[in-house]
C-alpha cells in the first residue's frame, strides 16, 4: 500500500534512538525527507548513519536542541517551520510514586515531556494552519490510561498531554491540520529499561531485579512490544491514508491497559 508520503518532510522528536528512531526508519521507507532532533550530537549523527545505510540517498538533517528549553523550542520550531509532520517523540519521565518525585523533579521532566510537546506544536501548528495543511504526533504513553502511583509523573503528564491531544486535534481540522496521539505500551527501549530499573531498586533495593519487575507486568503476548510495531502505526496515522483521523489517541500496547488485575 503506497500510503502517499513519497516527498514528504517530518520533524522527529528524540529521534536518535529507540521509538523515535524506528518513526524515522519507517518514514523513511515510505520516501519522506526527515528532520531528526535530539539532545546528543554524535548520537543523531549515528542515526543519520543509519538511516543512510538503508537510503543512502535520503535527505536528513540533525538539530542538536535541549527541547526542555523554551528558546531551543522556539528555534528548532523557526528552522523547521515548513515540515509537513511534526512527530513529537522526546522526554522521558522518571519512575517514582509521589513521596519520591520532589518539585525539582515534576518540573524538569514536564519542560520536557509536557511543556515541551505543548510548545513545539503550538508553533509547528501554527505555521500548518498557514499553509491549511500538516499532521502533528504526540507520542505519549499508555500510562495517561492506566494509571500507576509508581510512575505518577509519567501517568499525569501522559494523561495531560491525551486531553492536548484529543483538545487541539477537534479544532485544528477547521485549518487543515490533523492532531492524533499515540499510546505506546512498554516498548524494548532503553528508557523503558531504566524505568523498570528504578522500580526494581525502589522495590527490591536492586537496579538488577527489573527483570522481576518485567516478569510481574503481565504483558500481552509475553513479551514487551517492538518500537517498529508502535513506528509503523505512527507512520500510517501521519499518512493521507488516515486523512480523517484527528483529535484522537491510539494505543498500541498489546491489550494491556485494558487487562484486568
Amino acid at each position: 500500500m503506497d500510503l502517499g508520503l513519497r516527498g514528504k518532510r517530518a520533524l522527529v522528536t528524540g529521534g536518535s534512538k529507540g521509538i523515535g528512531l524506528a518513526v524515522a526508519q519507517s518514514l523513511a521507507a515510505e520516501g519522506c525527507r526527515l528532520d531528526l532532533a535530539g539532545r546528543g550530537s554524535d548520537a543523531l549523527e549515528q542515526a543519520r548513519d543509519t538511516l543512510r545505510r538503508a537510503a543512502p540517498d535520503i535527505d536528513v538533517r540533525i538539530h542538536a536542541v535541549d527541547l526542555s528549553k523554551l528558546a531551543d523550542q522556539e528555534r528548532l520550531a523557526q528552522v523547521c517551520a515548513e515540515v509537513d509532520i511534526l512527530v513529537n517523540n522526546a522526554g522521558a519521565n522518571p519512575a517514582g510514586d509521589l513521596d519520591d518525585t520532589s518539585d525539582e523533579i515534576w518540573r524538569r521532566a514536564w519542560d520536557l515531556k509536557v511543556f515541551g510537546y505543548i510548545n513545539l506544536c503550538r508553533s509547528i501548528c501554527r505555521a500548518m494552519k498557514q499553509r491549511r495543511d500538516g499532521v502533528i504526533a504526540n507520542i505519549i504513553g499508555y500510562a495517561g490510561e492506566r494509571f500507576f502511583s509508581r510512575y505518577i509523573i509519567g501517568s499525569a503528564g501522559n494523561a495531560a498531554l491525551m486531553a492536548f491531544s484529543c483538545s487541539v486535534g477537534s479544532q485544528s481540522p477547521d485549518f487543515g491540520v490533523r492532531v492524533v496521539g499515540i499510546n505506546p505500551g512498554y516498548t524494548a527501549t532503553d528508557r523503558a529499561e531504566s524505568v523498570l530499573r528504578k522500580i526494581a531498586e525502589n522495590k527490591f533495593g536492586s537496579a538488577e531485579r527489573w527483570r522481576d519487575v518485567e516478569g510481574e507486568l503481565d504483558l500481552p503476548f509475553g513479551r514487551m512490544g517492538k518500537p517498529k510495531e508502535v513506528a509503523d502505526v505512527v507512520t500510517f496515522l501521519v499518512s493521507p491514508r488516515a486523512s480523517y483521523v484527528s483529535g484522537t489517541v491510539v494505543t498500541v500496547d498489546g491489550g494491556a491497559a485494558h487487562r484486568n488485575g
